[in-house]
């Protein structure tokens, strides 16, 4: 539903009482797409990997294991900070549908929670249908 004229005029007038006060703060708040926080995580895992790449080879060169294993770690470590950027970053880490936060196998099924054997079942009965 669009604002009225007066609702817009006063919302404007808010976000200037805003910016006079307290630039720095509203300057941050109005960076609405949460997306760029992720792009700059991925750019720091990005500069991470690439720190970490370096560890490993003086490591190696050197012939120091625990550099080349910290190294390592390090590359390791920076890889799944930037999936998880990235996932977020495109909407994949959303569990919205889930109420703890944990999306299991019932959240994506849509249907209740099954042993194994009883989707195991479901996929014989399915396979053998087909045929």
């Amino acid at each position: 539903m669009p604002l009225s004229d007066h609702e817009q005029r006063l919302l404007d007038q808010i976000e200037q009482a805003l910016y006079a006060e307290d630039p720095k703060w509203a300057n941050t708040v109005r960076i609405s797409d949460p997306r760029s926080h992720y792009r700059r995580r991925l750019v720091k895992a990005s500069i991470g990997f690439i720190l970490g790449i370096v560890l490993l080879m003086v490591g190696v060169v050197i012939n120091n294991i625990p550099l080349g294993v910290g190294g390592f770690v390090v590359m390791l470590a920076a890889c799944l900070w930037g999936l998880s950027s990235w996932k977020r970053m495109n909407g994949f880490g959303e569990a919205a549908s889930a109420p703890s936060g944990r999306q299991g196998r019932s959240g994506r099924r849509g249907g209740p929670r099954q042993s194994f054997m009883e989707r195991m079942e479901e996929r014989w009965r399915r396979r053998h249908d087909e045929h």
